[in-house]
């Protein structure tokens, strides 16, 4: 058997089963004549980049078998869907994953059911779909998924189709330098495919419109050997294919040009379906781009035009009488171990293996007294985290936007540098090829290569500036997307948890300014499902250290860690932050007053900044108001603020009442916007005794506490909530509060004298009391 004609009925038959899935209900194998009642009352899915897809699924099976190749694919065009799907069936793995979905005329009809109908799958590349690590629903980040799957994988090699729709994507743009990143012997190996056909939804593509030899000089300015295949008569362009995969792949680890290889594959959209459509052309246009035969249930002439569609690709030769892939398709599968759709990296869970962690409470800080000493949170988790790299020298990666210096996070720089492959000068400081950091000015890029890299079988940290991991805001909606559906896939094994460390946060981002202060993203990750969020707000160093190890150990989540990089209050001994993280929130007893009674009021605080406010405001009301019964209480884990029916960390009413009270004012000191704790706490028989201070969109560059002020979380205004608002006070309090507005008045004028805060801001501790250890 010709090599060529196996590679070539394999296509037929995955562009077969693709047309099978956007139309057919039933007659799969068109064992009679077509009737409309065969076909779906709504014709869903994207056939123009589908058998482009399907080619290179054919060509790249034909290399596995003869080469032996560890190899998984991305698919890079959004809608690509049925050819992932059809490419998994006729591999087999569909039906090893989903044993309804057999390889004969049942499992077919099975097949062309679910797709795109109500209860079956979507009809872009999704977690259901096996060999699948790429989410098709939002374009522009296959590349750095290819990249991310690649790093510490030596023997892997990721095939990446990229859509010329998805190239004229920002993040697709910058993912091209990731070349720079890559480390030969250490690494795997990414052959990018870019794919040509010429057309978006209803727009030509930008790089299928400019001359080949402006495209091939592009490529090669982004440091890759492009080998170009062109053509529509499919024998000529198999031949092409293969040519240039052998070539490529005899190159692929050790191209001459020293340049890594990829191919520009320029093909017809829509290649092989109908060429015409109502008089109009269809193939080789923007028309093929969905479904190119519509009303094919009321228009006979239009379902004759899909049976012979269909018949076109010659069933009978691709199929036996009871369904089942015929010997010559077979011949095109690779063997079970190397199949691109059973690839365990494409089940990142099965190679998935615990982090080696050092013993967190060997770097805590020591505390004898609350509140007395400070210390940079990050800065003491950097050595944390070096030696987490240096444990786990093939299994975790640190990225971060060009901000782990900023971060405080140089430790990691005492065991591992940063990547980097490209040109270096004498100035340059921690750069080498087998660095285990990864900057690049990219949070979209960073974002990529972690998600790949998690969901082939690895660990991993996002560090970033707060206000700007909003730019990777629909990245991770795409990611939590893929762990609520994979997390209901029963052969889908856990990953690794997505980690968020953001720092440079808004209460210390005054010498930025406004631009540079935004909390938002805790807002974007609470909208989704409670069993792949988490938020923690750890107040000190070493309650950071512990919410670090908890999220480096934890599975199928997406966990977003603030914490500031500034010297901050160290407020819990080892010991005492375990216990508070593990309850996720509690009193701090030596900052309360209301032992053993019912308080006049509860001052609550998440976050560094408004928990230093908070603490400053009970000192304040423990001196000028000792009668009054304060209880101070810290939340760490946000989500505890919800109901257990809402999130599994949620907290029970009668728990809630007991540590918030019923009927007692609540002054909440909250890291971000105010109206994020009350839509945790709407429920709540006490939410209207809840008054909630945070940042409302003030801000600009000034000292800290001024950023505070501006915002209404100071002590001070806190201070004068109290009074505003606990019965019974407010008339006898007037002096106090006055008092209050005064230093508001007084610290302002400070600042803007002399560019700093005033002394007893700026040095301010917890005042020792009797009893208390000075320090």
């Amino acid at each position: 058997m010709d090599v060529l004609e196996s590679v070539d009925a394999y296509w037929r038959a995955a562009n077969y089963l693709s047309v099978g899935q956007i139309y057919l209900l039933d007659n799969p194998l068109l064992t009679r004549p077509l009737r409309a009642e065969d076909v779906k009352p709504r014709l869903l899915g994207h056939w123009g980049t589908t058998p482009g897809l399907n080619f290179c699924f054919a060509h790249l099976n034909r290399v596995i078998r003869e080469r032996d190749e560890n190899m998984i694919y991305i698919v890079g065009p959004g809608h690509g869907g049925p050819a992932a799907v059809a490419h998994a069936w006729l591999e087999g793995t569909y039906t090893d994953k989903y044993p309804d979905v057999t390889q004969d005329e049942p499992g077919m009809r099975a097949l062309f059911r679910q797709f795109s109908f109500p209860g079956g799958i979507p009809s872009h590349v999704a977690p259901e779909v096996p060999g699948s690590i790429h989410e098709g629903g939002e374009l522009g980040y296959s590349l750095a998924h290819a990249y991310g799957a690649a790093f510490d994988n030596p023997e892997l090699v990721v095939a990446c189709v990229i859509g010329d729709g998805e190239a004229e994507t920002g993040p697709l743009a910058a993912s091209w330098h990731a070349n720079k990143f890559l480390t030969p012997g250490r690494d795997g190996v990414v052959l990018p495919i870019l794919h040509l056909n010429g057309y978006k939804i209803a727009n030509p593509t930008i790089l299928a419109r400019i001359p080949e030899q402006e495209l091939a000089a592009l490529l090669e300015g982004y440091g890759y050997h492009p080998h170009l295949v062109a053509g529509a008569e499919p024998l000529a362009v198999h031949r092409r294919m293969a040519e240039v995969l052998d070539t490529v792949f005899d190159r692929l680890r050790d191209d001459p040009t020293g340049r890594p290889p990829m191919i520009v594959l320029r093909t017809p959209k829509g290649w092989t379906g109908p060429h015409e459509v109502d008089g109009l052309p269809v193939e080789g246009t923007w028309r093929a781009h969905q479904v190119p035969l519509t009303e094919v249930r009321t228009r006979p002439e239009k379902l004759a035009a899909l049976a012979a569609w269909m018949h076109s690709y010659r069933p009978r030769e691709l199929f036996e009488g009871d369904g089942r892939p015929a010997e010559i398709v077979r011949a095109a599968v690779p063997e079970q171990r190397r199949r691109m759709s059973a690839n365990p990296h494409a089940n990142g869970g099965e190679l998935l293996r615990p982090l080696r962690l050092p013993d967190y409470r060997d770097y805590a800080v020591e505390v004898e007294s609350p509140a007395a000493r400070t210390s940079s949170p990050t800065g003491v988790l950097g050595g944390f985290l070096r030696d987490v790299l240096e444990r786990n020298p093939t299994a975790f990666r640190l990225m971060g936007p060009d901000e782990t210096a900023s971060n405080r996070l140089s430790a990691v720089y005492q065991t591992t540098a940063k990547t980097w492959n490209a040109a270096t000068l004498p100035t340059d400081e921690h750069l080498a090829p087998d660095g285990r950091v990864m900057e690049v000015l990219s949070e979209h890029l960073c974002q990529g290569w972690l998600e790949g890299y998690l969901l082939t079988g690895r660990h991993g940290l996002f560090n970033c500036y707060e206000a700007f991991i909003h730019i990777v805001d629909s990245m991770f909606n795409q990611h939590a997307k893929w762990l609520e559906s994979a997390r209901r896939i029963p052969w889908r094994r856990p990953i690794s948890s997505l980690n968020y460390l953001l720092s440079s946060h808004v209460w210390r981002q005054d010498h930025n300014g406004f631009s540079h202060q935004d909390p938002g993203f805790l807002d974007v990750v609470m909208n989704k499902k409670a069993e792949v969020v988490r938020v923690y707000l750890p107040p000190d160093a070493n309650t950071l250290l512990s919410v670090a190890d908890h999220c480096l150990r934890s599975r199928d989540y997406v966990n977003v860690v603030v914490a500031g990089k500034h010297q901050a209050h160290d407020l819990m001994p080892m010991d005492d932050a375990v216990a508070h993280c593990a309850r996720g929130l509690g009193i701090l007893p030596w900052a309360s007053t209301d032992a053993g009674e019912h308080p006049d009021v509860v001052l609550a605080c998440a976050g560094d900044t408004p928990t230093m406010e908070t603490l400053a405001a009970a000192a304040l009301i423990r001196e000028h108001l000792p009668r009054l019964k304060v209880r101070v209480v810290n939340v760490v884990d946000l989500m505890r603020l919800l109901p257990p029916s809402m999130h599994p960390h949620g907290m029970a009413d009668a728990e809630f009442d007991t540590l918030f009270t019923a009927d007692r004012p609540i002054i909440f000191n909250f890291h971000g916007y105010p109206w994020s704790i009350h839509r945790l706490i709407y429920r709540r028989t006490g939410h209207a005794n809840f008054h909630v201070r945070g940042y409302r969109e003030e801000g600009t560059t000034t000292t800290p506490f001024d950023m505070a002020m501006l915002n209404g979380i100071d002590r001070y205004h806190l201070v004068m909530d109290v009074i505003d608002r606990v019965p019974g006070i407010g008339a006898t309090a007037g002096h106090l509060r006055q008092r209050m507005v005064d230093a508001r008045l007084r610290a302002r004028a400070h600042t803007r004298e002399h560019g700093e805060d005033p002394p007893e801001i700026s040095s301010w501790t917890w005042p020792a009391r009797n009893g208390e250890k000075e320090q």
